[in-house]
């Protein structure tokens, strides 16, 4: 049986308690390699319960969570930070987007939120960076309880902008997409760009650690319940924050759809070109598998946007 913290974050993705099928720590599929982003000391660093681990999540007799048909590889203990570049399959745009997965800050959705988002993205020319960043956190919730997995991203913004040459991506057009929890990171990344959360490593940590464009799929921790859904007061916006797409649907009942609007309506209020789009139905942590909810067709309404402000041909 798995600790109760990360049961919990499981039932954030809409997993009933449970237990987990384990496995060895997460590897990416053949022909791409995962490379620590840290190259000595992790700022930081908090011991974990044990060796990193992966598999697949089940339900309390043993049975596979599904996810539109298919279950879906979780990643726990994560206390040695790593990126995968996954380049385009065929012509190449030059932009580049860094993924985060989702998983309460607790654990990742690596293959749901992240393997299965950059196949879609190199299958459209765009190169994918998939950040395995640091969970769990001590407590979930707004990034000032999570400072190292913002820290973790705002260091991979900086070396995929440092070696952009390298990956043949155009370092103006490089920006950030998550799910839930990683939607949360996509506005602290949107928001906090202006100084780094740790002492500079190297040249990477001198160059923006701001995105270029931002995706934020069904994201959390943006609205404060308790305060009739205001703003999160650590999601600070500017007219520097970049251009941003928003999803949502409306009967989510992990993320209520108020997370959307209320930094929908403060990105309009800086003057950021921002888009919205609200289903009726969708639930949660859909991400990229098709099923019969209209919603989950938004990969098509990204592909679109991404032409509308210019980081890929119309």
């Amino acid at each position: 049986m798995m600790p109760k913290l990360l049961i919990l974050a499981l039932c954030g993705l809409s997993v009933p308690a449970g237990v987990l099928a384990q496995a060895s720590s997460w590897q990416p599929s053949p022909g791409h390699t995962q490379v620590p982003i840290w190259p000595g000391v992790i700022p930081d660093a908090r011991p974990v319960e044990g060796p990193e681990l992966s598999g697949t999540v089940v339900d309390s007799i043993g049975r596979e969570r599904l996810v539109g048909g298919r279950p879906w590889v979780y990643v726990a203990r994560v206390s040695q930070p790593t990126m995968t570049v996954y380049s385009p399959t065929g012509s190449n745009t030059g932009a580049a987007v860094l993924v985060f997965p989702g998983g309460g800050y607790n654990v990742l959705a690596i293959d749901l939120e992240g393997t299965e988002a950059c196949d879609w993205l190199v299958s459209r020319g765009i190169t994918c960076v998939l950040l395995k960043y640091r969970v769990p956190c001590a407590t979930s919730g707004p990034y000032r309880d999570c400072p190292t997995a913002l820290q973790d991203a705002q260091r991979a913004m900086g070396l995929v902008r440092s070696q952009a040459a390298r990956w043949h991506v155009d370092p103006h057009r490089i920006g950030v997409l998550g799910f839930s929890a990683g939607g949360h990171m996509v506005a602290a990344m949107s928001t906090h760009f202006e100084k780094r959360l740790y002492p500079a490593v190297d040249s990477a940590d001198r160059v923006s650690c701001r995105p270029d464009f931002a995706i934020a799929l069904y994201p959390g921790h943006l609205a404060v319940r308790e305060r009739s859904f205001a703003l999160n007061p650590d999601i600070r916006v500017t007219g520097r924050t970049p251009p941003t797409f928003l999803l949502q649907a409306e009967d989510d009942p992990v993320d209520p759809v108020e997370n959307s609007l209320v930094y929908h309506a403060a990105l309009r209020k800086a003057g950021v070109p921002a888009e919205m789009h609200l289903y009726a139905k969708g639930g949660h942590a859909f991400a990229l598998r098709r099923t019969s909810a209209p919603i989950t067709a938004w990969p098509q309404l990204v592909e679109q946007w991404l032409g509308t402000i210019g980081m890929i041909s119309r």
